[in-house]
């Protein structure tokens, strides 16, 4: 492998992880926002009110977008695999 095959997977890597993580933290991020002026509003500090929500919107959000996360990690993996196997 060349250095630049190397960096190009390192590219690849980094934009998949992005691709990823992206989604879940910005619903994570809106919930929190949303939360935070509400909490403001009503000056109740309470942490469980801002994770509850959080952890749910993450999992429905991992039950809608799994399969197509899911995918893209194996074809990633299947990419990995046929260059190392020199394919």
């Amino acid at each position: 492998m060349t250095e630049t095959e190397v960096l190009d997977f390192v590219y690849q890597t980094f934009q998949l992880a992005l691709r990823l993580a992206l989604p879940l933290l910005l619903v994570s991020m809106l919930i929190g926002i949303l939360i935070a002026i509400f909490q403001a509003a009503t000056q109740i500090n309470e942490q469980t009110m801002t994770f509850v929500p959080k952890f749910l919107a993450i999992v429905a959000m991992l039950g809608f977008l799994g399969s197509s996360m899911l995918k893209l990690l194996q074809d990633f993996l299947i990419r990995v695999f046929n260059v190392i196997a020199g394919g």
